[in-house]
């Protein structure tokens, strides 16, 4: 085999002008990742695009002639529309980018998002029925956010104005990126267990889709769901999507209105307690005015001026209502005693012991009294009652 020896440049040479002949390497799309975005001032425009393995070095001269988006960063997904470029100077390659596409991320996002929503919508997970109210006068809060995050300092501030003497307990948490939906599951999970809480408010400050996306992970919507305490999704955003603000018991637009709607302002507190002890005393100073007045009338009532005499009347009135009913009682026990004595007269005639007296019998058979002489016959055994005793006898002849 022959033996082939180049110079560098006749190498880049070979090599560019391969590229250059070969349409494969002009005017193709390209798909991947962006990192190491800059804009030079120069008017260039740099990056490198990369998927899971490979990586490659992409440049746009004159970026803004080519209609190419100002706003392009770090982990945005793309379509690329150029050439392969290799610099034979330097043996540098590249993709000369004619033209930047933004994949549609985001789409691919929000229509996940909606069949997460539907699915635990039918789990009843965003269902008023297990909303929790807030107390009205909490004593402590969690709060589970990024310690050296805005809305951390901004809930602060905020609590510490409305009721310095509320406690606040802080979990601080990642609220973006890689982790941030297992710390924030791990937050409204240890805040749950500390009994002093009160209202758990979970959340950030604003930021972009992505940003807030953390609060749109399923683990994240249950966590919030499954909240013993009453809690606030508290993510600033102008979106209404967020999943965590529909499971929440309480939804917010910013931390500090979290803080807004669940902390009472002291001042305010105390000033409605003066106006009610106020109330409370002109009720109480109006009731015992009224109770001197019934007091005063009392006095002067006639009944009780002249209690004493008015006894002695009634009483008086009483003893004459006595004798009368005495006189009454006295009529009726005549009269009762009469009708007694003319029932026992009549009683005394019937009784039959009295005929006997006066020599009369009285003849029976067995049980029967015997009234006439048909009742009887031949042979039947009688018994005569007399006055002082009875005959028995036997029937020889009835005439």
């Amino acid at each position: 085999m022959e033996e082939r020896i180049y110079t560098v440049t006749e190498f880049n040479r070979m090599v560019k002008g391969y590229i250059d002949e070969n349409p494969s390497f002009q005017e193709f799309f390209l798909k991947g990742e962006l990192s190491g975005v800059t804009y030079y001032k120069s008017g260039h425009l740099y990056f490198t695009l990369k998927d899971k393995q490979s990586q490659i070095k992409c440049a746009a001269f004159n970026y803004k002639f080519k209609r190419i988006a100002e706003d392009l960063k770090e982990g945005d997904s793309v379509k690329i529309f150029g050439d392969v470029g290799f610099y034979e100077v330097r043996g540098d390659f590249q993709i000369l980018v004619r033209h930047v596409q933004k994949e549609d991320k985001l789409g691919e996002m929000f229509a996940k998002l909606e069949q997460l929503k539907k699915a635990l919508g039918q789990e009843g997970l965003f269902s008023p029925l297990f909303k929790k109210e807030l107390p009205k006068y909490p004593k402590a809060i969690g709060v589970v956010t990024a310690y050296t995050g805005a809305a951390f300092h901004d809930i602060v501030n905020t609590t510490r104005k409305r009721f310095e003497n509320i406690d606040i307990y802080i979990f601080s948490a990642k609220v973006q990126g890689v982790g941030a939906k297992e710390e924030i599951v791990r937050g409204i999970e240890i805040l749950n267990k500390i009994p002093e809480i009160d209202i758990i408010i979970a959340g950030r400050g604003g930021g972009s889709v992505e940003d807030l996306w953390a609060f749109n992970e399923e683990e994240v919507v249950r966590a919030f769901f499954q909240s013993k305490k009453p809690i606030i999704s508290a993510v600033g955003h102008e979106i209404d999507n967020l999943l965590s603000d529909l499971a929440a018991d309480v939804r917010a637009a910013t931390p500090t209105q979290a803080i807004e709607i669940s902390i009472p302002v002291k001042k305010e507190i105390e000033k409605q307690l003066l106006e009610k002890e106020k109330r409370l005393k002109e009720s109480i100073n109006r009731l015992i005015r009224k109770k001197k007045d019934e007091v005063i009338q009392l006095q002067n009532n006639y009944i009780l001026k002249n209690f004493f005499k008015t006894i002695e009347e009634k009483n008086q009135i009483l003893i004459l209502k006595e004798e009368k009913l005495e006189k009454c009682i006295q009529k009726i026990h005549k009269n009762k005693s009469h009708v007694l004595e003319v029932c026992t007269e009549k009683i005394i005639a019937l009784n039959p012991l009295n005929i006997l007296k006066r020599g009369y019998s009285i003849t029976k058979v067995g049980n029967t009294v015997i009234k006439e002489s048909s009742q009887l016959k031949i042979g039947d055994s009688i018994e005569t009652i007399v006055k002082n005793g009875k005959i028995i006898s036997k029937v020889e002849e009835i005439i």
